[in-house]
């Protein structure tokens, strides 16, 4: 079986039982450790590989400003930072395939920035006693981590941690061994969708665009979804986004947990990657299931997807909103847009004679839209609904005239390193 090393990183002060557990696990499935030491005031049982004063020295300080600093966030985000780098470098140069890092709220504020300062395809294992908790932000993850709940895990080992503890060892060796890193040998085009019952589009798009010799990636715009297609698009990972499922931004708006982030529909703009842009299920928000629905949308009607989701329907005034914030968002790209807008409805359910049609509604977004549409984007009105084939062809056209003129680049054709760092 192919040897794969994992750095660990954790603050061996604290915690070295059990990031010495966690090694001990991975050397007996036949993995090899790197150690990184983040720990501010003590030491580890045993020299790490990269001690807390290489850390801090990586970011430009020195463990004595950490703790003359007298504060404990300012120490901690001078080894997130020293730590980030030195695994960004690391990774570089071939030291390691996979990372696990281990904490509370401390050291889990420090592993979303060292995972996030490694590319997409590195397996990023993140075990901590605070995994999934809303405490947890949405622009903190990255694309692709994995967070392990380490239960029972606050002050030392026991039959209940190591239980936690053993399988995150397992996993992060395991995909280090199993992963296929992403290639770049066709150009990747981002897209932003829901299930088939709402949104259809990308069973026609997705194919026809292989057909043209491009990747296409879908996300699904339920939060997670939707911050994964932020932080490539960030990265400058796409030669195109067909962000056609803007509902993560009325979400936001809105008060939900469902959310991508507050930079939602910004990056791929602010990366200069041309996007063409449509209004997908823009007139519902979503709630979690158990979550109380916020002050602004009670009252409203409700469609209960599942147990854990439901949709609530935006008034004409909260569509307005929509459509000026979309725009204000917008307005920041420094590559073209083009804004497809279908002026018969964004989704299945509000097509004409639909359980969710609202002509007024819609009539009142199409209104604001282009009221405030800035000149730097291109509205483009189609007297289609979304999901008619009259909008896969549009988008197609537009798509081929922009590769055409040279607006859509055929970055990365031909290479098979993975996604920019």
């Amino acid at each position: 079986m192919t040897t794969r090393t994992i750095l660990i990183v954790g603050t061996y002060d604290t915690k070295d039982d059990e990031l010495n557990y966690l090694a001990d696990v991975i050397r007996g499935q036949g993995g090899q450790v790197l150690t990184m030491d983040v720990s501010v005031l003590g030491d580890p049982s045993r020299p790490c590989d990269l001690s807390k004063h290489d850390v801090a020295q990586e970011g430009g300080h020195t463990i004595r400003e950490a703790i003359d600093g007298g504060d404990e966030n300012l120490a901690m985000q001078i080894m997130a930072k020293g730590a980030s780098l030195l695994a960004a470098r690391l990774h570089r140069e071939g030291r390691f395939d996979g990372v696990i890092v281990l904490g509370g709220t401390m050291g889990t504020d420090l592993a979303l920035d060292v995972c996030s300062a490694l590319p997409l395809g590195v397996p990023k294992y993140i075990v901590s006693t605070v995994s999934f908790s809303p405490l947890i932000p949405a622009e903190r993850l990255p694309a692709d981590v994995q967070m392990i709940l380490w239960a029972g895990g606050l002050y030392g080992l026991n039959s209940v941690c190591k239980a936690s503890l053993s399988q995150a060892a397992g996993a992060v060796l395991g995909a280090a061994r199993a992963v296929e890193p992403p290639k770049r040998d066709r150009p990747l085009i981002g897209m932003t969708s829901f299930g088939k019952t709402v949104l259809r589009y990308m069973v026609t798009l997705k194919p026809e665009l292989e057909k043209r010799g491009y990747e296409v990636a879908v996300f699904h715009a339920t939060g997670m979804g939707g911050r994964a297609f932020e932080s490539l698009a960030a990265q400058g990972a796409f030669a195109a986004v067909m962000d056609f499922a803007p509902q993560e931004v009325g979400n936001l708006i809105m008060g939900s947990t469902i959310t991508a982030g507050a930079d939602r529909m910004t990056n791929a703009g602010r990366a200069g990657i041309p996007q063409i842009v449509a209004p997908g299920c823009y007139d519902l928000v979503d709630f979690a299931g158990w979550q109380e629905v916020p002050a602004r949308a009670r009252g409203q009607a409700v469609h209960a997807h599942n147990r854990l989701l439901s949709s609530v329907m935006m008034t004409l005034d909260q569509r307005r909103e929509m459509a000026r914030t979309l725009c204000d968002r917008l307005a920041l790209a420094a590559a073209p847009v083009t804004f497809v807008l279908p002026l018969q409805g964004g989704n299945e359910w509000d097509r004409p004679g639909g359980p969710l049609h609202d002509a007024e509604g819609l009539q009142a977004f199409v209104e604001e839209l282009r009221a405030h549409c800035p000149p730097t984007v291109t509205l483009m009105e189609l007297d289609a609904h979304i999901n008619d084939d009259a909008f896969c062809h549009t988008v197609l056209a537009l798509f081929d005239a922009w590769c055409a003129a040279g607006i859509v680049k055929d970055r990365h054709r031909g290479e098979t390193t993975t996604l920019p760092e």
